[in-house]
């Protein structure tokens, strides 16, 4: 599962507008305006949301789950591997 804020989070992260995430999940720009504009777990056919956390996956994004310190996303390493929350500081930054 995965929320409209942490698709959001996720265009931020990418510097994508709407329409860019549409085009990488071949879906329509609609389609992404709707889903992002109620809080909480995405409404959408099961496919849908699989071509959503794809094209960002894709894009370079990691999903972060529930783990008691709330749901989110970061960016991968340049390696493929993810920086740890508590290794984020600004000599990180990319």
């Amino acid at each position: 599962m995965i929320s409209s804020e942490q698709v959001r989070a996720g265009r931020a992260l990418l510097n994508w507008q709407a329409s860019d995430l549409a085009h990488a999940a071949k879906l329509s720009l609609a389609t992404i305006e709707r889903l992002e504009a109620p809080p909480g777990p995405l409404a959408a056919d099961a496919s849908v949301v699989e071509a959503l956390r794809g094209a960002l996956e894709a894009a370079g994004l990691d999903f972060i789950d529930e783990n008691g310190g709330g749901m989110g996303v970061r960016l991968k390493r340049p390696d493929g591997g993810a920086i740890a929350i508590e290794d984020l500081n600004a000599s990180n930054d990319e």
